[in-house]
């Protein structure tokens, strides 16, 4: 196999970064709709990313974010600072919006999962209630015969 080789980052390289990370979070959002009083957020945290997504009552999707788009790539995408990140740039977005109350559905069993609710309470929205739809299966598809070699 060999020796791995581990490439060490400089504290410049790590502060550019950061601040690269940092100008992406709190760029201008831009708001597509009109004024609202109350909505919805769909989190859905997997291992590899976050994405957060606002919805009227309705459940039209106004804005969403992910932590791509916030600027983390690679395996920093599935962290929950980058969940926590990704929660900071909604919360931007919806006080644009006018949006105070918010209906959390939290999906998937990503490290992000309590980071991003928590980070939308800190940045002044109002959550009403938080659920959990990630979807379990009741043993449906037959796996398929083991194989022999």
């Amino acid at each position: 196999m060999g020796k791995k080789h581990v490439v060490q980052q400089s504290d410049e390289e790590l502060i550019k970064e950061t601040d690269k990370i940092e100008k992406k979070a709190l760029k201008e959002p831009q708001v597509k709709a009109g004024r609202l009083s109350e909505g919805k957020a769909f989190i859905s945290s997997s291992y590899n990313n976050t994405i957060i997504s606002l919805a009227d009552m309705s459940g039209k999707v106004i804005a969403q974010k992910s932590a791509g788009s916030v600027g983390f790539r690679g395996t920093k995408k599935g962290t929950s600072f980058a969940a926590s990140k990704v929660g900071e740039a909604v919360a931007l977005i919806a006080s644009k919006l006018g949006l105070e109350k918010v209906h959390a559905y939290v999906k998937g069993i990503g490290p992000g999962r309590d980071s991003a609710v928590r980070s939308l309470m800190a940045h002044g929205l109002n959550i009403l209630s938080i659920k959990d739809v990630t979807p379990i299966p009741h043993n449906g598809c037959r796996p398929p015969k083991v194989r022999r070699v």
